[in-house]
């Protein structure tokens, strides 16, 4: 049940990027449409997920028992660097077209501060349902969270500007302005969210 409420409050409750507003630049940049949204969402969920694989391990055992905890933010970009390299290489192999919309957002992920910001919560807060350090289990089960809230944001964007484009919308509205009101909105209903586990 632990597992669980980590999940839906990684997931909805703290919504990475509507209510903590982080990776706000892919989150505008790729939602242009449905599938850019899923390809990014695919890859930064990869990358999330496998980033707190290594660097928690890393941390806990190799770092704070040597006493270097001040490398933690040199060393978990590093293995976000590699990480984005190991992604791009696949989908220009095998996805060329997704790799070749995706552009200059691919190599982003790099530095989405959603990702360094998992791998830091995970090794620097404490669980709000057990009042524990994160342990490796729940540290996994929270990226994904993280990053199942950070495609399902991407993927409502897509969907509201797909709608945006075909409704009569003021002219003083048109283009940012209106995709900023629509962002506002979102975070606003995942306001309602807050309070749901406890």
């Amino acid at each position: 049940m632990i597992l669980f409420k980590i999940f839906i409050s990684a997931f909805l409750i703290n919504n990475v990027v509507l209510l903590r507003f982080i990776a706000l630049c892919p989150f505008i940049g790729m939602s242009t449409d449905e599938d850019k949204s899923f390809g990014m969402g695919l890859a930064v969920t990869f990358v999330t997920v496998i980033a707190t694989c290594v660097t928690w391990p890393i941390y806990r055992y190799i770092l704070e028992p040597a006493g270097m905890v001040f490398l933690q933010l040199l060393v978990f970009i590093l293995v976000i660097a590699s990480l984005v390299q190991l992604v791009e290489f696949y989908l220009k192999k095998s996805a060329p077209a997704l790799y070749a919309s995706m552009g200059i957002y691919l190599a982003l992920i790099t530095t989405n501060c959603a990702i360094l910001a998992v791998t830091l919560d995970v090794i620097n807060n404490v669980c709000t349902f057990t009042g524990q350090p994160y342990t490796f289990v729940q540290s996994v089960v929270y990226a994904i969270g993280v990053a199942a809230g950070f495609l399902l944001a991407l993927l409502l964007l897509a969907g509201v500007r797909r709608r945006i484009r075909t409704s009569p919308i003021p002219a003083f509205l048109k283009g940012a302005p209106i995709l900023f009101v629509s962002s506002g909105l979102l975070s606003i209903a995942f306001m309602g969210f807050s309070g749901l586990v406890k």
